[in-house]
């Protein structure tokens, strides 16, 4: 499932992370990536050791975790390897896939993966983030505090900027539910009995929701 959330961080937030990060190191991205994706990889990234990458890491993962749609969605266990990405003109991503496993001070799997874009579209041209599935690709270009989350099972690629700066988070999630249909179908549960409560309330079909979603959780869960 590919699901956008729009406004993640505050329009405040994203002015202080960009003041922030304009002043900051920036490294060759082909540090971070695999060996194959190396061959494929043309941006530059927030060096790890820079203590502000530290501090925004963590305010992301705050953001992230506050947002009652995203934890929906995703089902957080980890959220993790979450790097600082600046791609100026000229530069791209071309199509790979994410590593199944990562390392972010111990090993995590790759369930779903995320970008949240820092800039407006209107800030550069290209760098659109493509998404590839059975029969078509889907093309994405959020506002500034917006979030794409999609399976890290599919190939995608990120087209060459030719104007401007495209700044994005890009991270990883280990999610509690490994199966991407099951999260699929918990969502859509959870979307129902939140309409039913909201139009009538704990009825006896919201308590019927409720009891599979739990039900489905002990089953599903990987903890």
């Amino acid at each position: 499932m590919i699901f956008s959330i729009p406004n993640v961080f505050t329009r405040q937030e994203i002015a202080t992370i960009n003041s922030s990060l304009a002043s900051s190191e920036f490294k060759d991205g082909k540090l971070t990536a695999g060996w194959h994706a190396k061959l494929v990889k043309n941006n530059q990234q927030l060096s790890k050791q820079d203590a502000l990458s530290s501090k925004l890491t963590t305010q992301v993962k705050s953001a992230l975790n506050r947002n009652n749609l995203f934890q929906t969605v995703v089902r957080p266990r980890s959220i993790h390897s979450i790097l600082f990405s600046r791609y100026d003109v000229g530069m791209s991503y071309d199509r790979h896939v994410d590593n199944a496993l990562m390392n972010d001070g111990r090993m995590w799997r790759t369930d779903v993966s995320f970008t949240l874009f820092l800039n407006s579209p209107q800030d550069y041209e290209g760098g659109e983030l493509v998404i590839e599935g059975a029969e078509e690709e889907r093309v994405y270009k959020l506002e500034a505090g917006s979030v794409i989350l999609y399976p890290s099972t599919t190939l995608h690629r990120v087209k060459p900027v030719t104007k401007g700066t495209r700044m994005v988070v890009v991270g990883w999630v280990q999610s509690l539910i490994r199966d991407a249909s099951d999260r699929e179908i918990l969502f859509d549960l959870e979307t129902a009995r939140r309409v039913i409560f909201n139009r009538d309330g704990k009825t006896a079909e919201f308590d019927l929701i409720s009891k599979s979603i739990a039900n489905l959780l002990r089953k599903w869960a990987d903890i």
